[in-house]
């Protein structure tokens, strides 16, 4: 139920963002308690504001009560996945070279199965990741079917 949900949200909403030149980051569709959230996260270079979350909002919700693919009642969000934002796809890793994410692994490389450093490189699959290891800088290489989550990582 829940990836056809997905599946079915994504095929609405890709057209209104490419009419906004905006970017689908993630979508989920959660039970959190008694309710369900349907959310999407969109993005765009520069970031997006509040005025074009509201006007996907508005538009998707048009076209999800014309196909009605949630029998369940459900809140929709539609927001700005955050300076922490998640890297989902190949391209995610490619337009992030030389920033700082975080890669929990599904199976352990050097004997660790998460990751904080700079992302130097992606090629063919393969994350190149430059980290420290208290004062010495360190590299690893993780093949992409490894990575079970990543994201951006704020440093302070």
């Amino acid at each position: 139920m829940s990836s056809k949900v997905i599946q079915t949200t994504e095929e609405l909403v890709l057209p209104i963002l490419r009419n906004k030149g905006l970017e689908l980051v993630d979508i989920e569709y959660v039970k959190e308690g008694k309710n369900w959230f349907l959310r999407i996260y969109v993005d765009k270079p520069g970031g997006v504001d509040i005025t074009e979350c509201g006007e996907v909002s508005e538009q998707l919700s048009e076209k999800l009560d014309e196909v009605d693919p949630i029998k369940d009642p459900y809140f929709l969000e539609v927001s700005s996945p955050g300076v922490e934002r998640p890297l989902k796809k190949k391209e995610d890793f490619e337009n992030n070279i030389n920033q700082n994410i975080n890669v929990k692994l599904y199976e352990q490389i050097d004997g660790e199965k998460e990751y904080e450093g700079t992302l130097k490189a992606f090629t063919n699959d393969i994350l190149t990741i430059e980290y420290k290891v208290k004062t010495r800088k360190k590299q690893v290489e993780i093949p992409y079917e490894k990575v079970a989550k990543a994201r951006l990582a704020v440093v302070f």
